[in-house]
């Protein structure tokens, strides 16, 4: 009789066969800073934080020394700063290259990665610069890429070893490569948003940021939930363009786009497990219907398993320390 129970039969053998290993190394953890000197908790995402620059940098080297490798800046944006053409976006002294600055020199082997998108800073709450007709909005693409560019420009002149376009603009991973190069940024790296869909599992992080669409949608711009075909299109035109690392977003609902992406691609594959992610485990974790730590594990393993070599998480310092 065949016995596959053998393999399963103790902790060591199990350990033995295990075909997929979560670690530490694996994680981006994502972070809320503020331009304020005190931390701030979030209502949408308990357990996250708006930092202060200086909390930033303390909360970043703990998970550091935790083995975390990377951290990934979001910045909550006073609303008298915010403007059409998100002009704050590529201010050199404006709230994420001061940031940047601080955890280069508080960490120096850290990996600071920063997100390029316009919605921070975009009066209309839009990854993209908006053009109103009447009741109809047009997400520009165009014109937003020549201020993402400028926006990956400032990041790199403060230091950031790598940048991440969010937005799904159409071109925007040739033209800030080709910006960057010029400026002899060469060795800043490219983490593409290359198959972002339009999903309803975003809704605690726009709460942490307050960026919100004032009108409309976003689905002109990120994917449908419905396709799957589309993100070979996106990742084809990503690699070619230039993309050091690919990802998928959200991640657990879109297993299937990871292991796709995995099969088409030489290049690491990323998937970000979001706030709605998040934010479920945590609700069901607080009510007592879910061991959070055992959950968490699960959930970033399957995460893992579909193929991706890099997870951008919430619960980044938590499952590093326990996985130590």
């Amino acid at each position: 009789m065949i016995r596959p129970r053998r393999n399963r039969k103790s902790p060591a053998v199990r350990a033995l066969v295990r075909e997929t290993t979560l670690s530490a190394s694996d994680f981006i953890y994502p972070l809320f800073v503020h331009d304020k000197d005190v931390n701030e908790a979030i209502d949408s995402m308990p357990g996250c934080t708006r930092w202060s620059i200086d909390g930033l940098v303390k909360e970043a080297g703990e998970a550091y020394a935790l083995g975390v490798p990377a951290v990934v800046l979001f910045p909550a944006i006073a609303e008298h700063l915010k403007t059409p053409r998100a002009e704050e976006s590529y201010n050199d002294d404006g709230l994420v290259p001061r940031a940047i600055k601080a955890l280069k020199a508080a960490h120096p082997g850290l990996c600071v990665i920063t997100d390029v998108a316009l919605d921070p800073y975009n009066s209309d709450g839009h990854d993209g610069i908006v053009r109103k007709n009447g009741d109809d909005l047009e997400i520009l693409n165009d014109e937003t890429v020549e201020v993402l560019c400028q926006q990956a420009l400032s990041h790199a002149r403060a230091g950031a070893d790598m940048v991440s376009p969010s937005d799904m603009m159409d071109g925007r991973v040739e033209a800030i490569r080709e910006s960057l190069d010029l400026e002899d940024h060469e060795n800043v790296s490219i983490m593409a948003y290359t198959a972002k869909y339009a999903s309803a599992f975003y809704g605690p992080f726009r709460g942490a940021l307050e960026s919100a669409p004032k009108a409309g949608d976003k689905k002109t711009y990120q994917m449908d939930p419905a396709n799957a075909r589309e993100a070979i299109r996106e990742i084809l035109l990503d690699e070619e363009e230039g993309a050091d690392i690919l990802m998928v977003k959200p991640a657990g609902p879109y297993l299937d786009i990871i292991a796709q992406m995995r099969e088409t691609t030489t290049l690491p594959v990323a998937a970000y497990q979001v706030s709605g992610e998040y934010l479920m485990i945590k609700s069901a974790s607080q009510d007592g219907w879910l061991d959070e730590k055992a959950i968490v594990l699960e959930s970033l393993t399957g995460i893992k398993r579909a193929g991706a070599d890099i997870i951008l998480t919430y619960f980044a310092k938590d499952a590093a320390s326990w996985l130590k």
